[in-house]
């Protein structure tokens, strides 16, 4: 008989943190989620996925901010998380260029509030939230977690290479066992306002014209919701250890004689943005009209996930297509806001 584990999940009101709640709760494990239902974006959107959560009798909430080390501390001390998935983190790329404090308060600061709180508690594994935004200028496809990130495009992108580093700290000095996950573009139902499929569904629907920036030719490795929540459970469940393989004369990136890894989470196959648009069109039986526009400040005009080493070690990878994914997340949008 599989033992019950208590699951710190937070960002729990979020996109993906409220997926991964739902999968482990749905496993049978208890899920004490965290999040401070900031406003961001659209609230009632994240006290639906909230009130979805609650149907389960093994979730409890906490509205707090990461940031709040004292509470925190409290949490860990009176919950006793076997294990964390740290998903909490102020998102957005073009966010950062006007609210940089945003970042290192929830980015930063949350996280060491987190680390701290493993240390502490003796938690047996942390995962948390990485992103592909760590790759920044670097343009040779696909980005393998063996390569450097030297080279961050937003300060997003800098505070997530932070969170890696800091883990790695934490792993070597206090032998707390922590995954990073760099996902890649993450879409599907119950997505973030501010992202693309939900704001080109959003104007097409109201025939208002979509901005495509980069004139159309921009490339992103899509990945399906649920693929994600598959990566990040499988993950969760290995916990690692140091790699005697680790050369310190020759440091891998990805692994370390400390119990720390890193995993890309991507679909491994870019596409188009407009490919994208048209299967929205498609979903929605509409025709879009575009605004093509300049390359906006921080954006990268390409991405692509190596995850051989996420299928090596765990025997998953991301096989969700963009149509298939599309398609489910129009479905959501039109039965969640009784569209048409």
């Amino acid at each position: 008989m599989r033992v019950q584990l208590r699951i710190l999940v937070t960002g729990c009101a979020g996109f993906i943190g409220s997926f991964v709640s739902r999968r482990l709760l749905s496993r049978g494990d208890v899920v004490i989620g965290v999040d401070n239902v900031n406003t961001y974006y659209d609230v009632a959107l994240k006290e639906a996925r909230l009130k979805q959560l609650a149907e389960f009798p093994d979730f409890s909430f906490h509205r707090v901010d990461c940031a709040d080390r004292v509470r925190m501390a409290e949490l860990f001390v009176t919950e006793r998380f076997d294990l964390v998935v740290h998903l909490a983190a102020q998102a957005g790329v073009r966010h950062s260029l006007e609210h940089p404090f945003d970042y290192t308060d929830s980015n930063i600061t949350g996280f060491l509030a987190i680390l701290e709180g493993c240390r502490h508690g003796k938690v047996r594994h942390l995962v948390y939230a990485s992103s592909a935004s760590v790759y920044g200028l670097n343009t040779a496809m696909p980005w393998s977690i063996h390569e450097g990130v030297n080279h961050p495009m937003t300060l997003y992108g800098a505070t997530k290479k932070a969170n890696e580093l800091m883990a790695h700290a934490y792993s070597h000095l206090f032998a707390v066992p922590t995954t990073g996950l760099r996902f890649f573009s993450v879409y599907g139902p119950w997505g973030r306002p501010d992202m693309a499929l939900f704001k080109f569904t959003e104007n097409i629907l109201a025939g208002k014209p979509i901005d495509v920036y980069n004139h159309g030719k921009m490339k992103r490795d899509w990945t399906y919701v649920d693929d994600i929540v598959e990566g990040v459970v499988r993950v969760l469940d290995r916990v690692p250890s140091g790699d005697p393989a680790f050369d310190t004369a020759l440091p891998d990136p990805a692994i370390s004689s400390a119990p720390y890894r890193i995993y890309n989470i991507g679909n491994c196959a870019p596409v188009e943005l407009m490919h994208f648009v048209r299967a929205i069109e498609t979903s929605l039986g509409r025709e879009a009209l575009i605004n093509y526009l300049p390359i906006q400040a921080g954006d990268i005009p390409a991405s692509q996930a190596d995850v051989s080493d996420l299928e090596r070690d765990t025997g998953f990878r991301p096989t969700t297509t963009i149509e298939a994914g599309v398609a489910s997340f129009v479905s959501w949008y039109l039965g969640y806001y009784g569209r048409r």
